[in-house]
């Protein structure tokens, strides 16, 4: 039997059904997730460079095609009660899949370091801060935004539960005030474009800006109590959810030529409103993208305390906001939408294609220290992407996840359907 300390949430094995939860539960923890301010410069693009029924076109098939590649993920980690980092190790191997747990680490611990510098400095401009002021809130956020992390899966649903629903009045009022200042859907339509961008750039930034969160999400769809719960889940946080933060930033983009959703409540009057929104968009994002980092650190240590790799994490991510990471978001979003999706591509291919839908018991399963053919399909994946003229991430998936197939079928049989266990 699978040992999990309270509050661990199963670090290095299957999550059991009796700790499932449903759709409500779930879904809030994803939203909590993809409501983010980062999401919003990509809408920001949009908004100057089509008109306004374009920009909708772009943002309803990219956030689509994130909300698919997140439910595939979702339902595999519903399946097997894994998630992404261990799944690694059946498409990487024991000691193959620490390449995985490397990537996904460093770049959650990268998103952790910029929201934390985020917070410090707008909240450092409005009030006119110090410079030492805004490192001490560097400090303070940094290691309080991983409170609720520290608790677990429960922590940041009673966290999301708090901060989604009072984002959303807040966004649907702001949105409201940006369309009546604009005239109405009239004026929305009569916008003229002041940009350009081609629909190829405009699906990457749209899919790329989210799909390292969307790769990790496994972290909370194993959790679901159904195939369905993961999937719906999945759509209502990255389809919906990191949608809406991309059709806000538009809207900031077209009214107020300012696709940052603090500084448009700042323009509506919403000062402290604004203030608010901020600290609670950040910390619903943050406390997830630390218990990425803790998860894929306990899989790489093959540790089970997850609560103490969560607070070094959090050291960690105070230590780079502190060295200036507020200042690398637009490199960092364009590494995070090449080295990681072809993970994602591989794990598919791995449980699809080699497994037939349906992993062993991790304990119970024998693995060679390095899976050649999931390696070098990354390889390949992460190569596809970078050169890519067309949508980056997509291109990755798609290369990994067929070179996977070829070079399994070229070097190794598929691995017979395991019997199915109570988990």
């Amino acid at each position: 039997m699978t040992q999990n300390a309270p509050g661990n949430d199963y670090p290095l094995s299957e999550v059991p059904m009796h700790a499932r939860k449903g759709l409500a539960s779930t879904a809030m923890v994803l939203l909590g997730f993809t409501f983010f301010t980062a999401t919003m410069f990509a809408g920001g693009k949009l908004g100057v460079a089509f008109s306004f029924g374009e920009m909708m076109m772009v943002i309803i098939v990219g956030n689509l095609l994130l909300g698919l590649y997140a439910a595939g993920l979702g339902y595999i980690a519903f399946k097997s009660g894994l998630n992404s980092v261990l799944m690694g190790r059946f498409c990487f191997g024991e000691v193959g899949s620490k390449l995985s747990d490397l990537i996904l680490g460093f770049t959650q611990i990268g998103w952790y370091a910029w929201g934390t510098a985020t917070a410090a400095v707008v909240l450092g401009k409005y009030f006119e801060l110090s410079d030492g002021t805004v490192l001490g809130l560097m400090v303070l956020f940094g290691l309080g935004f991983c409170a609720t992390a520290y608790v677990g899966y429960r922590g940041l649903e009673i966290l999301s539960w708090i901060a989604v629903p009072a984002m959303m009045l807040l966004l649907m009022l702001s949105m409201w005030v940006a369309t009546v200042k604009v005239g109405g859907l009239d004026g929305l339509l009569a916008v003229v474009p002041t940009g350009t961008l081609d629909w190829s750039t405009a699906i990457t930034l749209v899919f790329g800006t989210f799909v390292s969160g969307a790769t990790q999400a496994t972290n909370w769809t194993r959790f679901s109590r159904s195939a369905r719960v993961a999937v719906l889940a999945s759509l209502i946080g990255f389809f919906i959810g990191n949608g809406l933060m991309v059709l806000i930033g538009a809207y900031g983009a077209i009214v107020y030529q300012q696709p940052d959703v603090v500084e448009v409540l700042l323009l509506q009057g919403f000062a402290m409103a604004a203030m608010a929104m901020l600290l609670l968009n950040i910390w619903s994002t943050q406390d997830n993208t630390i218990y990425n980092f803790a998860v894929a650190g306990c899989n790489l240590l093959r540790t089970d305390r997850r609560k103490t790799v969560t607070l070094v994490g959090a050291v960690i991510g105070t230590a780079l906001a502190l060295l200036g990471m507020y200042d690398l978001l637009v490199p960092y979003l364009i590494l995070l939408g090449t080295v990681i999706p072809p993970i994602g591509g591989v794990i598919m291919a791995d449980f699809f294609f080699r497994y037939r839908g349906q992993y062993p018991r991790l304990a119970d399963t024998r693995l060679p220290a390095f899976n050649w053919p999931g390696l070098s399909a990354y390889a390949v994946g992460t190569v596809a992407a970078f050169s890519s003229p067309w949508v980056a991430p997509l291109v990755g998936i798609a290369a990994a996840a067929l070179t996977y197939v070829l070079l399994t079928g070229v070097f190794g049989a598929r691995v017979a359907n395991a019997p199915l266990q109570d988990l």
